[in-house]
């Protein structure tokens, strides 16, 4: 008998569809779990998605907003972007907070890892916290139009809370820094 936890799907063919810089997608005909022929589609990410929650000495945190293509709608997130795979995303990670806060920080720590859409696409997340924190210029990217806000943690906490927050890496990071907090951990 076949263990849980070993695969239980089989690739009959694969033929990629798409790809971009930063996506790939392919079809797979497949023999599924039940044994039967299926369809499945992956979208492959050729980068790793890094989240930072910047803390300074008061607590505050920095949000990003910006217009989403995807969502279509207007969206408050922490500062993120995407790694190269191959590239320490520590080093992704703080280029991203400098281009998109312009802040630099001297203590970070890694909270978190998570798959992102884990259904339909192999997208891995990484979280940071930044704390020592000092202020240069942003650097957004030409494709960015960007608004940076400093906000108490606790009102950030709030917003997820509230369900004013919805984007995946900022909800899973700010819960895990408020357990974090309330476990004494930070």
């Amino acid at each position: 008998m076949q263990h849980p936890e070993d695969n239980p799907w089989k690739i009959v063919s694969e033929k990629e569809i798409y790809t971009n810089p930063w996506i790939a997608l392919t079809e797979y005909q497949v023999i599924n779990p039940s044994g039967n022929p299926g369809i499945y589609g992956k979208v492959h990410f050729h980068t790793v998605a890094i989240g930072i929650v910047p803390l300074d000495e008061d607590m505050n945190t920095y949000l990003v907003g910006q217009y989403r293509f995807a969502p279509d709608e207007y969206s408050w997130e922490i500062p993120e972007g995407g790694g190269l795979l191959g590239i320490d995303p520590l080093d992704s990670a703080k280029r991203e907070l400098l281009e998109e806060t312009g802040l630099k920080a001297t203590d970070w720590k890694e909270v978190l890892r998570m798959h992102l859409s884990n259904s339909v696409s192999d997208e891995l997340s990484i979280v940071y916290i930044a704390r020592g924190l000092a202020q240069f210029e942003a650097e957004p990217e030409d494709t960015e139009q960007l608004i940076v806000k400093k906000v108490p943690f606790s009102e950030v906490y709030d917003m997820v809370c509230r369900g004013e927050i919805k984007d995946s890496i900022t909800v899973g990071a700010v819960l895990k820094v408020q357990l974090m907090i309330m476990e004494g951990k930070l």
